[in-house]
């Protein structure tokens, strides 16, 4: 064999111990100061198991309608605190921390349906539904929490009174490279996804938050909101849980199917989403039958924190318009 084929082999058998071998040389210390969710719980927090899982929940008011309020990726039942009062005025409120965030419960080992994955929220947001004998709730969902309630809406249209899809990330996909798919189910990559998920504690998360918001300055007169965030990355393996959300993270036939909702919608957006460009909220109030669309000023990818206010008058001009309701005693 000539020398330049032997250099050449012994490179790409390098490359291959190196790309094979190489990741699991890169140290994943422990998580510091780790706690249970029941220790870092507020005094209004509850738990309640669903589909085997531990689901941290907030419920306030009583009577109907029943709001059920899904937040968005990185958020928490911390992302509603600026609305769940005045909904509550209204009837019954309900919010939850959906798999990976918040203070549920983050499995690492499964036998079945992936807990994180989108068949598995579904399932859960029906078993909150059946454990507290409702038959109807409105939706109200943020971000991802909006593609959660789209997907259940469409899985057990009549189990939905209305849907709010509040910069909802429908028409966004996760890569569809065969091979990035692959990548991410490596025991390499499984080693080192944590630390990716971990970047997320510090400075990059807060950007992350402040990209979210019209006017992050906001946060800087305000750091509770920002303390409020990272309150559950404390909790025991929550970088390896995001993680396998991130694998679990597949593009969904959605966009396809929207005209298949026939539910009263009304579509909301900040008119300054970074996240998810307003124009996408636009064409999703164009693709959903009959839907309404609130455009906010001023405001950004999170309507509910930045701009409570007007969020909530966009919401109570649907359900007076659009479904009849008597909401008096909001006034």
């Amino acid at each position: 064999m000539k020398k330049g084929w032997k250099i050449f082999l012994i490179t790409i058998a390098v490359l291959v111990i190196l790309i094979g071998v190489g990741p699991f040389l890169i140290p994943v210390p422990p998580l510091e100061n780790s706690a249970t969710p029941q220790e870092l719980a507020g005094p209004d927090s509850r738990f309640i198991e669903i589909e085997g899982l531990s689901i941290h929940y907030l419920v306030k008011g009583e009577g109907e309608p029943v709001f059920i309020l899904l937040h968005g990726f990185g958020a928490s039942t911390f992302s509603w605190r600026e609305v769940i009062d005045p909904l509550s005025k209204l009837g019954t409120v309900i919010v939850y921390d959906r798999p990976a965030f918040g203070l549920s419960e983050r499995p690492l080992s499964w036998e079945d349906i992936n807990p994180y994955s989108l068949e598995s929220n579904i399932n859960i947001l029906k078993g909150l539904m059946d454990a507290f004998d409702m038959d109807q709730a409105i939706l109200v969902g943020n971000s991802a929490g909006g593609t959660v309630a789209t997907a259940f809406a469409l899985e057990y249209p009549e189990r939905v009174q209305a849907l709010f899809e509040v910069d909802a990330a429908i028409y966004q996909t996760s890569p569809t490279s065969p091979l990035l798919q692959w990548l991410f189910t490596t025991p390499q990559m499984d080693h080192l996804g944590p630390l990716f998920a971990r970047r997320l504690a510090g400075s990059s998360g807060d950007d992350f938050i402040r990209s979210a918001w019209h006017d992050p300055s906001k946060l800087d007169l305000h750091p509770e909101i920002l303390e409020g965030y990272r309150l559950p990355l404390q909790v025991s393996n929550w970088d390896i849980a995001l993680w396998e959300l991130t694998k679990t993270s597949t593009p969904t036939d959605l966009a396809e199917r929207l005209d298949q909702i026939t539910i009263p919608t009304l579509v909301i957006s900040g008119d300054d989403d970074r996240i998810v460009p307003v124009e996408n909220s636009i064409q999703l109030a164009k693709d959903i039958p009959q839907a309404q669309l609130a455009i906010l000023e001023n405001c950004g990818h999170l309507p509910q924190e930045e701009c409570p206010d007007e969020f909530m008058n966009a919401i109570l001009d649907f359900l007076t318009q659009q479904l009849n309701l008597e909401l008096e005693q909001i006034s």
